[in-house]
């Protein structure tokens, strides 16, 4: 089955253990720190839409997108039902183009990591900074190898992996060890990596 026609299926089946029903506290920490200042957002892998609500309520101006069509018609519910103007896209973000680039910020919630081949994330990487205005930021939530056995979870990698993959393309500004926002005991641990677009070769 394709990854896209796999995440589908678990929207349909609401097989959904990822999704909190609220913001993770990874990324409105920086916002409310004022280490991302509002403008405009694009989120990957946005599924249900809470970040990207959140997002929108706190000044952005947000697009998002999703592999997933029934994840991006129930992210629009949830933004109508809030009252907050935000754009979806359903589409797969190592093929296809965004609308509305470039933007000033990127978030990711467990959507990197969920590339299995160093060159799938080298390519994810360079998309994102593609997509990224001048000196543009991209917070991508990771899932981390050095988390305990689980009978599920999120994808691990390692912060090799996350360096190979995104090095050429940002400045890392910090990969440090953090855990999702969950109601799951232990939580998932995962890397929280903030980078910066770098300068590139004209």
């Amino acid at each position: 089955m394709s990854e896209d026609n796999r995440f589908e299926k678990r929207y349909i089946e609401g097989n959904l253990p990822w999704d909190v029903k609220r913001r993770d506290f990874n990324l409105s920490r920086l916002v409310e720190d004022g280490i991302i200042p509002s403008g405009k957002a694009l989120e990957l892998g946005c599924g249900t839409g809470d970040n990207a609500i959140w997002l929108a309520k706190n000044g952005f101006s947000v697009r998002a997108c999703d592999y997933s069509k029934t994840a991006i018609d129930m992210a629009g519910g949830k933004a109508k039902k809030e009252n907050v103007l935000i754009e979806f896209h359903q589409l797969d973000f190592l093929k296809d183009r965004i609308p509305g680039e470039p933007y000033h910020f990127i978030f990711d919630r467990g959507c990197f990591h969920g590339l299995d081949q160093d060159e799938e994330r080298k390519i994810f990487a360079q998309n994102v900074a593609s997509a990224l205005e001048e000196k543009g930021h991209w917070l991508s939530l990771i899932g981390s190898a050095d988390d305990i056995m689980r009978e599920t979870g999120p994808p691990k990698r390692s912060a090799r992996d996350i360096v190979n993959a995104v090095e050429p393309f940002f400045e890392i500004l910090f990969l440090k060890k953090s855990h999702f926002e969950s109601d799951q005991v232990p939580p998932a641990r995962i890397w929280a990596c903030l980078m910066q677009k770098r300068k590139m070769p004209d």
